[in-house]
């Protein structure tokens, strides 16, 4: 018998599969618990620590370290994943050498950032949590998954559902903003929507959550810095989407960069085994970031060696390109840092896995190199991109009813982020066809087909070329115009005087928000700020398009603009969507997510904060000495949390309640009627509030649970109701306890959270 027929042989007699070089058959094998036991006790300890090493193919870096000889390591058994690589017959390619040159033929896993879509790309997170919609944000996830599986991807490094009150921090675009329980739904709809609850259908992909946890209260907003809170914070308002996401069924989860009590996430054991694992019932396996483990040297807490038996002991199960893991565990467990009980049980939760992903019974599954010719970028899939991101978009400002515009006349479409493509997806859109991304300029030729469509740059993103460098990487170029700026301002003036309205698109290009992307000024860049005064100067209506990836100061675009759509980075569809609003195709119905501040000085700033001994009394911005209120500025924000404007009006009243009183297994409704009271069909986001008024430790002002997402036609009326039981009213007390006590509670009906309709009720024991 020769070698290749004892290998097959080896192959099926120790595994029940047998792999014929890229063959799809599918075959029966043992019950998982039995199979990967069975597997584990076949595998060397190089083996065991192999299935724990997760190297990146190189094509994408955001880290200090790189891998080499990868090949040779997976040959070796020595790699359990393989991340950054793109596309059905080069990841087939290397998942041979995996199930046919390995001892074991142990498949690998291949994971990417398919953070907000693959090739066919939706609005940044920030921008989708703006939809409130649960099944929109489920279907992209959902499409995301089968883009992506099509082409050989089974692992996505998302949903990221840190919660963030501070948008210096660049990574607020890629989170669902400031609330817990809107991050809690969102949550789930992202693992729903990957993972579609059957991990063994070759069109889902298994989840990572991340990142866990309590990355985005970063100190300064600066990434990858300190976080520093109480447990009572953490649990009430920065934990319950991880947790949600776990209760869904998140397959993995990543550690953070940041610190947790004074001990980096990635080495941390309360969080990673006693909140993780035995507190919430985590099955699944933990990864860390990008170079996490050698990265906690940086933070002083030992060697590789010592960092990474740290890793290990907390309960991280696979390292992300530091190799600390690869080359130091044998040494560790040799000096009893380790068991090689750890050991087992991590490469257990790997290759469980593996299992559930199907990958033992069809290590090609996820390579079928038709899907990926059919499946991605299909035009179905770009019209339900570009309906979503129609449905992200905020409308901050709308003076005398500037929008919608009529598609007829002389549009001037002036400004940076108006013929750029490549922006248009915003950060951490890894697979995107930059070039086949739509531009607000396209969109509305596209859509206003007879109107006069006239454009400009006007001006560069910022007057230095140095900043802008470091604001277009990954290829999002804003082709930078070498004149001088009168020249791009003259230009500019000489086709707005020529226009019945001008379109100005500014604000932040896709990398000015995202990772390593803090900011200490949250205003637009000057450049663009002057160029939008002379256009003002002008005296035509002007609507300003916004593009960023975070909330911005604006008082002055607020005090001076007429028109303000906030779009966010709505994806690759996003000139049509902009455009489809823009002209009144759609209505826009988006509501802010994270609170919009005044000046930078008020940041971290939310809705959900505390009173103070002395709360400011007054709503007018009135400054009041020796009260909780800052001699410079107002106390409340520019656009508060919830808040989003329509093109018709919607009307509250009526507000009900079915009983003042409820005891612990007992349910009352709270009901408003909603009433169209506008000129144009619409959707309204009703949101409800709640007010814990007395507490055995402090509660917030409000706090988000519930929300319904309704549409009315011009003059229609809808009676909204909510059902509140006790276990909406739970929270963590001192004890860390999840729940509800006795006493006074305030409901809040409205379209912000800054409504003050308002019942009162009592609960009793």
């Amino acid at each position: 018998m020769n070698n290749k027929l004892i290998i097959a042989f080896l192959c099926f007699s120790l595994f029940g599969y047998s792999q014929k070089k890229a063959s799809k058959k599918v075959v029966e094998i043992k019950p998982k618990a039995e199979f990967v036991a069975d597997l584990i006790a076949k595998m060397t300890l190089d083996e065991k620590i192999g299935q724990l090493n997760l190297p990146t193919s190189g094509d994408i870096t955001t880290g200090a370290a790189n891998s080499s000889n990868v090949a040779k390591n997976i040959e070796e058994g020595k790699v359990g994943g393989l991340f950054n690589i793109k596309s059905a017959q080069k990841i087939r390619e290397v998942q041979k050498v995996a199930v046919e040159k390995s001892r074991l033929k142990i498949p690998l896993l291949f994971g990417m950032d398919v953070i907000h879509g693959y090739e066919t790309t939706f609005p940044i997170p920030l921008g989708l949590s703006c939809t409130w919609d649960m099944k929109l944000i489920e279907r992209s996830a959902q499409i995301a998954a089968q883009e992506a599986s099509a082409d050989g991807i089974n692992w996505t490094f998302s949903p990221m559902v840190d919660i963030s009150r501070d948008p210096r921090w660049g990574r607020v675009s890629e989170g669902s903003g400031e609330d817990a329980y809107l991050g809690s739904q969102i949550a789930k709809a992202m693992v729903n929507g990957y993972q579609q609850d059957d991990l063994s259908k070759n069109n889902s992909i298994l989840s990572c959550v991340k990142h866990f946890a309590l990355y985005g209260a970063s100190e300064a907003g600066r990434d990858y810095n300190t976080v520093d809170m109480s447990r009572i914070k953490m649990y009430n308002d920065y934990f319950p989407p991880y947790k949600a996401a776990v209760d869904a069924g998140a397959g993995s989860v990543m550690a953070s960069f940041n610190e947790v009590d004074g001990i980096p996430a990635t080495g941390n054991k309360w969080l990673m085994t006693d909140v993780l694992r035995k507190e919430w019932g985590f099955k699944g396996f933990v990864v860390t970031d990008y170079t996490g483990i050698p990265e906690m040297m940086a933070h002083g807490v030992g060697d590789l060696q010592t960092v990474s038996a740290l890793a290990l002991n907390a309960g991280i199960e696979m390292d992300m390109v530091g190799e600390g893991f690869l080359t130091t565990l044998k040494k560790s467990l040799a000096e009893n840092k380790v068991t090689i009980e750890q050991i087992d049980n991590a490469v257990r939760l790997i290759l469980n896995a593996k299992y559930d992903l199907g990958l033992f019974q069809d290590p090609y599954k996820y390579c079928d190199v038709k899907r990926a010719k059919t499946e991605i970028f299909t035009s179905s899939n770009r019209l339900e991109a570009r309906n979503i991101a129609a449905q992200s978009l905020v409308l901050l400002k709308n003076e005398k009813q500037l929008l919608p515009l009529k598609k007829s006349g002389t549009i001037a479409v002036i400004g940076p982020l108006a013929d750029a493509k490549e922006n248009m997806a915003g950060t951490w859109s890894v697979a995107t066809n930059m070039d086949k991304s739509i531009s607000l300029i396209a969109g509305i030729k596209e859509v206003a087909a007879n109107a006069n469509v006239l454009y400009a740059k006007g001006s560069n993103l910022d007057y230095y070329a140095a900043f802008e460098e470091k604001a277009t990487m990954f290829g999002k170029t804003l082709h930078r115009d070498g004149r001088t700026k009168e020249v791009l301002l003259a230009e500019a003036l000489k086709i707005a005087n020529q226009s019945d309205i001008i379109v100005a698109a500014l604000g932040e290009s896709a990398e000015m928000s995202g990772e390593s992307s803090s900011r200490t000024n949250l205003e637009i860049p000057q450049a663009q700020k002057d160029l939008l005064q002379e256009l003002l100067k002008t005296g035509k209506p002007v609507v300003l398009v916004l593009f960023t990836g975070r909330p911005l100061v604006l008082v002055q675009e607020n005090e001076t603009v007429p028109a303000i759509l906030n779009t966010w980075f709505a994806g690759s569809e996003a000139g049509s969507a902009i455009a489809d609003v823009l002209f009144g195709d759609e209505n826009p119905s988006g509501k802010l997510t994270a609170t919009f501040p005044r000046s930078v000085g008020q940041v971290p700033i939310y809705y959900s904060h505390k009173n103070t001994g002395r709360p400011i009394g007054n709503k007018e911005g009135k400054f009041e000495k020796f009260k909780s209120n800052y001699i410079d500025e107002r106390n409340e924000p520019l656009y508060p949390f919830g808040f989003g404007l329509s093109y018709t009006t919607f009307d509250y009243s009526n507000l009900k309640i079915s009983s003042e009183k409820i005891n612990f297994n007992e349910k009352i409704n709270v009901s408003v009627e909603v009433s169209n009271t506008g000129n144009y069909e619409g959707k309204e986001v009703v949101q409800l509030y709640l007010r814990d008024v007395v507490g055995s430790v402090t509660r917030p002002v409000k706090e988000l649970k519930g929300f319904q997402k309704i549409a009315l036609k011009r003059g229609e009326k809808q009676t909204v109701t909510f059902e509140i039981s006790s276990e909406d009213l739970k929270f963590y007390n001192s004890d860390l306890e999840f729940v509800a006590e006795t006493g006074k509670f305030e409901a809040f009906i409205g379209g912000s959270s800054d409504t003050e309709n308002k019942v009162g009720f009592e609960l009793n024991k």
